[in-house]
């Protein structure tokens, strides 16, 4: 499966750049790829670096990591609760408002990617065992369709946009 297999209708508007971010790979490479591609780069960030911010009112690369594995918790749980056939609104999430209070700043880089590999570990573990009905379940979230294999490429092209943006605008 494929993130070319996907349909408009399997995600709202705004996710289709992390869709195309995460490239036409099976979903379970583009997950992995995309794993090793994070490590990759923050095994260039010094811990001192990773403290940085380009301006003032942007997050520091602790604080994008951490929004990077808060979002996927957030995303492998709809997956989940989708793949389970819940018909449930799940609420979105203001991720600003969860940085603000991450302490990502009052952590080690070693701390923060053992928690990242811990999540990834999981979110492959999860998409993994899921059927193909499964991933091609859809439930609501923030008031609009998503299927459980848009989530997943999704999660990776999340990821591969803050790398990006690593790269342009902090390293």
């Amino acid at each position: 499966m494929k993130a070319s297999d996907i349909t408009p209708n399997e995600y709202a508007p705004y996710y289709k750049q992390y869709i195309n971010n995460a490239g036409n790979l099976n979903l379970l490479d583009a997950i992995k790829q995309s794993s090793e591609t994070l490590i990759k780069l923050f095994d260039t960030i010094s811990e001192e670096k990773m403290n940085f911010k380009y301006a003032d009112d942007k997050w520091t690369i602790k604080e994008v990591l951490l929004h990077i594995i808060d979002t996927e918790r957030f995303f492998a749980y709809r997956a989940l609760r989708f793949a389970r056939q819940d018909k449930t609104n799940l609420p979105g999430f203001e991720h600003n408002d969860y940085v603000g209070v991450s302490n990502a700043n009052n952590r080690s880089k070693d701390s923060l990617i053992n928690e990242y590999r811990a999540q990834r570990a999981s979110t492959i573990m999860l998409f993994s065992n899921f059927t193909n009905n499964m991933l091609i379940s859809i439930g609501t979230a923030s008031e609009n369709a998503m299927s459980v294999r848009a989530l997943g490429f999704v999660i990776a092209g999340h990821e591969t946009h803050h790398c990006s943006i690593l790269r342009e605008r902090y390293l």
